[in-house]
């Protein structure tokens, strides 16, 4: 790939994968611009979980805090102390991730094409934008990360698997499953997170196998130069949107997905595109 098509693909991830506006989609879309938009090969697919990869550094180091308490946690843990905050902390992450991890392993055995066009991008988009905004209306509650349960984790963690169909978004369906449970803007952002370092560590496992697999230098030299700007666009991003959502709701990023995925409809089914 060629550095600076690297680089633009960095940026976008960075500075979509902790909004709710579905990283992947935009992922696919410039993929689509620059080389085809039937689906990805498979240097495409490493590069996009490369660029990932970079977005779980940023994540590591924002919430490096949270990052302790978990480890703290395992400690808790096996002295027996299940029912501390750390050790719930790290429970709910580990619960919430489950689904979405057997669910990722079945998929990455089949790889449905079908799931990788642009038609399920624009109508996902639009979708999971709209029950997005219907979830942030629709709640009023503000609880936090201290008061969840089991349950309300595992129902978080099944919503993510959704999140494996481009245009989904991860942080956008754990945001609205966690908005739909009662949890204020901030911590729905929060857990989705921490849910994200799971996620993406396995994605990121799975392709560096298929990196070593490849023996191709230079791929491995393109995903490195990846991982670096993703990381530093995700950090900044991730600042700015923690920020704002102390004072701010959903729905520009509920607009913003209508739009997007109407615009790449209209395009697609009119035969401009395709």
């Amino acid at each position: 790939m060629i550095l600076y098509h690297i680089i633009i693909l960095a940026v976008i991830q960075g500075l979509t994968e902790f909004l709710p506006v579905s990283s992947s989609g935009h992922l696919g879309l410039f993929h689509c611009y620059i080389d085809q938009c039937d689906s990805w090969d498979k240097e495409n697919l490493i590069m996009d979980i490369s660029v990932h990869v970079g977005t779980l550094l940023a994540v590591l180091l924002y919430f490096w805090r949270d990052i302790t308490r978990m480890l703290i946690g395992v400690k808790d843990i096996s002295t027996g102390k299940t029912k501390s905050n750390d050790a719930k902390l790290l429970q709910f992450v580990l619960i919430g991730s489950i689904p979405v991890i057997i669910a990722g392993l079945i998929l990455h055995q089949f790889e449905p094409d079908w799931l990788k066009t642009l038609y399920v991008i624009g109508w996902a988009t639009i979708i999971f934008g709209i029950i997005l905004w219907y979830a942030d209306v629709k709640t009023t509650a503000t609880k936090d990360l201290k008061s969840m349960t089991y349950k309300d984790a595992l129902v978080i963690g099944f919503a993510q698997i959704l999140a494996l169909i481009p245009g989904t978004s991860r942080s956008g369906i754990t945001m609205t499953a966690s908005r739909f449970l009662g949890y204020s803007r901030t911590e729905s952002a929060h857990f989705s997170m921490l849910l994200a370092m799971v996620a993406i560590s396995g994605a990121g496992a799975l392709i560096s196998l298929d990196l070593l697999k490849t023996s191709d230098v230079r791929l491995g030299i393109d995903a490195l130069i990846a991982v670096i700007f993703s990381f530093i666009s995700g950090l900044t991003a991730l600042t700015i949107m923690m920020k704002y959502l102390k004072h701010a709701t959903f729905k520009i990023f509920a607009i913003y997905r209508i739009i997007l995925g109407g615009g790449l409809l209209i395009l697609l089914y009119g035969g401009f595109i395709g």
